[in-house]
């Protein structure tokens, strides 16, 4: 169908293989199983990395209730009828029907990027964290988006403990047991409430370490932290923060992270070798490299069916679109770019592209939310669903439970299902394995040729 012929099959390209990109992929290999068959369609996916990382779990795996790689679902076990590149689309010129990407056999051959045109185009690339010209923050900061880094902070919080342990100097001391959080959303609060839990529970290890030791604290420049489970949940979650020995600071920025040392503009300074940055996210740059029209967020402007406005053959949902909300009573307001969008516009997204193949009408995306539930630690929580308000353990085993229906695949449930039942029974996993984080490091070490100290063989 591209370039006026008939012998090629329609092509689409999902740009993304996040929740948005993986369920509207799964989603169309369903609604398309007879054109796939045929081989009148293609669905092509182009996704930085061979898996769809379930974030609600990722300061679980970071705490290690889950094992990291039931965190993540393989793209090419679920999304057995479609065609995965592992790449980064570079830029998309609509115009022609062409995506400019770089995968890894263009890298190792040199060749820089390929052109793929396309007939149907998804973009679904998610968001990134968005960051601010801190002094200090790239060369400190660790973030918390991809279950890399989540493993990676776990390593990291164990290591200090390690450093704290071991070091006879108190400034170095304070300094490694000091872990400085910033952004109060679902990402910075639940990571900060599961690795102090994981922490605290760890400390009984260390013959010179008690949990009282440890410092945390929350930075939030907002005056309320979890606003997706309401003002009186949020309150109540800084409460339970509190009394955990957390130092929740509210209205306050992070000015620098210099020399490992955390300034906060209330004119706070703590010595701190952690900073995890957590304050929101911003659209994936490739938005910006596309003739895609889009929002002062950066956002691709979208219509309540999921396609691009004013612009055929393109569809964009998740934290990359902004979707008219059909159902708030107040005009104008658009879906949130949350998980719980996500997954659903997913399936009217994938439903519009067969309806529009097959030349029938499209449907309008339309779901209230539902609210929302946080996760404050093993046995701890909020929730606000349905206008019910929860706390603690009830509000944690909805929590739980909510996102157990969630993970994609049966598979995935089930293996979570039984780290958390095992998790239940047997003690705590305290074990760190920084040196995953560079593999190659002792064999190096040993394959490199022996110092030349100068020394003559003696005759």
């Amino acid at each position: 169908m591209r370039h006026g012929t008939v012998t090629e099959p329609a092509r689409i390209l999902v740009v993304g293989g996040g929740y948005v990109g993986m369920y509207t992929a799964l989603r169309l290999q369903r609604q398309l199983r007879a054109e796939l068959r045929a081989g009148a369609v293609e669905i092509v996916v182009v996704t930085p990395e061979p898996y769809m990382t379930y974030q609600p779990f990722l300061p679980e795996a970071a705490a290690g209730s889950i094992s990291p790689r039931h965190v993540v679902v393989p793209l090419r076990r679920v999304l057995h009828g479609c065609r995965i590149l592992i790449g980064e689309v570079r830029s998309v010129d609509h115009a022609k029907r062409t995506a400019t990407l770089s995968t890894l056999a263009t890298a190792e051959e040199g060749t820089g990027a390929v052109d793929l045109p396309y007939d149907e185009l998804v973009i679904a690339p998610g968001s990134v964290s968005r960051t601010l010209p801190v002094p200090g923050l790239p060369d400190h900061g660790i973030g918390f988006k991809t279950v890399e880094e989540a493993i990676g902070l776990r390593n990291h919080v164990i290591e200090q403990m390690d450093i704290a342990s071991s070091t006879r100097d108190p400034a170095l001391r304070d300094a490694a047991l000091t872990f400085v959080f910033v952004g109060g959303g679902y990402a910075g609060v639940e990571a900060l409430a599961e690795l102090e839990d994981m922490a605290r529970y760890t400390a009984r290890y260390y013959h010179n370490l008690k949990p009282e030791d440890l410092r945390w604290v929350l930075v939030e420049a907002s005056d309320r932290i979890l606003p997706e489970v309401g003002a009186e949940m949020g309150r109540y979650a800084i409460r339970e923060l509190r009394g955990r020995n957390i130092d929740v600071r509210l209205e306050t920025r992070l000015e620098s992270c210099e020399d490992r040392i955390a300034v906060l503009s209330d004119g706070t300074r703590l010595p701190t070798r952690t900073v995890v940055w957590t304050a929101g996210v911003r659209p994936a740059p490739v938005l910006a490299a596309t003739d895609l029209p889009r929002d002062e967020r950066g956002r691709l402007r979208c219509t309540a069916q999921l396609a691009v406005e004013g612009v055929a053959h393109a569809w964009a949902a998740g934290d990359a679109a902004a979707v008219p909300d059909v159902t708030a009573e107040e005009p104008g307001r658009e879906c949130a770019p949350n998980a719980q969008h996500a997954v659903r516009q997913a399936k009217v997204l994938a439903e519009n592209i067969a309806a529009s193949l097959r030349g029938q009408p499209l449907k309008e995306y339309a779901h209230a939310y539902a609210g929302s539930v946080a996760s404050l630690g093993l046995h701890k929580g909020v929730a606000h669903v349905y206008g019910r308000k929860l706390k603690g353990y009830p509000a944690w085993f909805m929590h739980r439970a909510y996102h157990l229906s969630r993970v994609p695949t049966f598979n995935r449930k089930a293996r979570v299902l039984a780290e958390w039942t095992l998790s239940g029974l047997f003690k705590r996993e305290i074990v760190s394995l920084g040196s995953l984080e560079h593999p190659r490091a002792e064999f190096e070490l040993a394959a490199a040729p022996p110092p030349d100290h100068g020394d003559k063989p003696s005759s």
